[in-house]
């Protein structure tokens, strides 16, 4: 199963991509949606929510004001956390039951407005950020919100910044033009990278491609060694003394790329640490010395070595 991470600002145009997705066979998981579940009436998370926050924000029938307290978290950075550090716990664990539901070869998009806010990328195989000029999501959030401009600045100014979701972006989709001319982009993103990324995870092989163009997707290679690195992180855990970049190298059998190296604190025993690995989307090369691995997805031109 595909893991991907959908994120955008406020107007940005993510649920124009999220629909897209669903049409495209998706399971899509919402965030948005779960996090009302999780505070529905005679839910625990609402009387967390209740607690912390006073009766005040509910209304006359028990149900969350959510106007009431989206007013108190976007003008107070401590009650938006602790808000968050309510509900979002609440909210990954439904969305980890919808994706024990998924099809080994599925994918599984997870529309998460704050994916970036709280940290969330490396638990992901891809993310894909939808991105629109601050003036761009001003007018939509005025003309299709009914927003004042003070409470759209306010939202825009709650939320992180371009250059925050770019980094931890895979794929940046800008939807500054027409929805047709986004959503022509993710099409395409669709059959010639994630479906065949899909199809390596559930056969448990590396991409074909091994010497795909890095910068597929608009996306140059000095963007991406921090977020892999995270990720690969995440899969080693504590097997991991560092992850770090080897440089530009050359391997017998391999094409010539970036590599990253993953310093194992137990060098005599890197199987410990492959299942992990696989199951964030790289695999061993089969024979290499010292252990080689490399991505299932079609777009991503690297190589890990364990040392």
């Amino acid at each position: 199963m595909l893991s991907l991470g959908l994120t955008g600002g406020i107007a940005a145009g993510k649920s124009l991509l999220a629909a897209r997705f669903r049409e495209l066979g998706a399971v899509l998981i919402d965030a948005d949606q779960l996090a009302r579940d999780v505070v529905a009436p005679g839910t625990p998370g609402l009387g967390a929510v209740v607690q912390h926050f006073g009766a005040g924000v509910l209304l006359p029938d028990g149900s969350l004001d959510r106007p009431k307290l989206g007013a108190i978290v976007f003008g107070d950075a401590a009650a938006r956390e602790a808000l968050n550090g309510i509900v979002h716990p609440l909210v990954r664990a439904a969305a980890h039951d919808v994706k024990a539901g998924a099809g080994s070869g599925s994918i599984v998009v997870q529309d998460i407005p704050l994916l970036v806010e709280t940290g969330q990328g490396a638990n992901f195989h891809f993310v894909v950020v939808v991105q629109a000029s601050e003036e761009t999501r001003l007018a939509r959030m005025m003309r299709d919100r009914g927003m004042s401009e003070t409470d759209a600045r306010a939202r825009l100014a709650a939320q992180a910044t371009d250059a925050e979701r770019a980094a931890a972006a895979d794929v940046l989709i800008i939807n500054d033009g027409t929805p047709e001319e986004a959503l022509a982009e993710l099409d395409e993103l669709w059959h010639t990278r994630l479906l065949p990324f899909a199809a390596n995870l559930a056969a448990g092989v590396p991409a074909a491609r091994a010497a795909a163009d890095p910068t597929s997707h608009g996306r140059e290679w000095q963007a991406q060694p921090a977020r892999i690195m995270a990720r690969l992180a995440r899969a080693a855990g504590d097997a991991a003394s560092s992850i770090g970049e080897a440089g530009a190298v050359e391997l017998p059998g391999e094409p010539t790329g970036s590599i990253l190296e993953i310093r194992l604190k137990d060098a005599t025993n890197p199987s410990t640490v492959l299942p992990g690995l696989a199951e964030a989307g790289f695999f061993a090369v089969p024979g290499s010395v010292p252990v080689l691995l490399r991505s299932a997805d079609p777009g991503l031109a690297v190589s890990v070595q364990l040392r």
